[in-house]
């Protein structure tokens, strides 16, 4: 890798080839996403290169589990050593994850699994209206951004619904930008709460917890 880009090769949608030819796909969110989940454990992540074509070399440091007291003074954060001590705060809900990319998919899975959580994904908006129509869910969690039809589409046609438990459906927006404008348009097709991606597990659990009468 360059070394002017090394500050950034963790941040979210950012690529060192960002050319529209380029040969591989991708948002630029899967070292993000592993920073998330490192820094999830207490560790860090580091990455190093020589430059263009000498390959890269990425380190992580994670504490030992003794250290566990630690981790939590590291975080800094009450609700989440709250939330990593209730494995069973999502038990019983639920959750339909919309989202085209495989690996948004997986770690939300992951996510809300280890919470307790029954989730069922769908890679586009006619397969969550498949999913839908087959079982009832407690909760949909939607990517904006997908092919044919987006999100926003998808909201529309579940609010239309002539089934009650599809137009009362809670349902959450996730986007890669969540300005304003969006949370705006997300709110006036149905959505009560948009998240920017990647999403912060905190963050994620607490508007779940406010949409599903929940306590933290």
């Amino acid at each position: 890798m360059k070394p002017e880009f090394l500050p950034y090769v963790f941040e979210s949608f950012r690529q060192a080839d960002n050319a529209t030819t380029r040969e591989f796909g991708g948002l630029g969110l899967g070292l993000s996403i592993v920073r998330y989940l490192v820094e999830l454990h207490g560790g860090t992540i580091d990455a190093q290169s020589m430059g263009e074509g000498q390959g890269a070399t990425f380190v992580v440091r994670l504490p030992l589990l003794q250290d566990r007291d630690e981790i939590e003074k590291t975080n800094d954060s009450k609700t989440l050593s709250h939330l990593t001590s209730a494995p069973s705060f999502l038990a019983g809900l639920k959750i339909l994850v919309v989202d085209d990319e495989p690996d948004i998919r997986e770690l939300l899975v992951f996510m809300l699994e280890q919470y307790g959580a029954s989730v069922t994904t769908a890679a586009s908006a006619e397969q969550a209206l498949q999913v839908l129509v087959d079982s009832e869910q407690d909760l949909l969690i939607s990517d904006i951004g997908m092919p044919n039809e987006n999100g926003y589409m998808l909201m529309r046609q579940i609010r239309a619904s002539e089934l009650e438990q599809h137009r009362q459906i809670p349902a959450i927006a996730l986007t890669g930008y969540a300005c304003e404008l969006d949370k705006k348009q997300a709110q006036s097709v149905g959505f009560q709460k948009s998240l920017a991606k990647p999403v912060e597990l905190v963050e994620l659990l607490a508007t779940i917890a406010s949409l599903t009468g929940r306590r933290i």
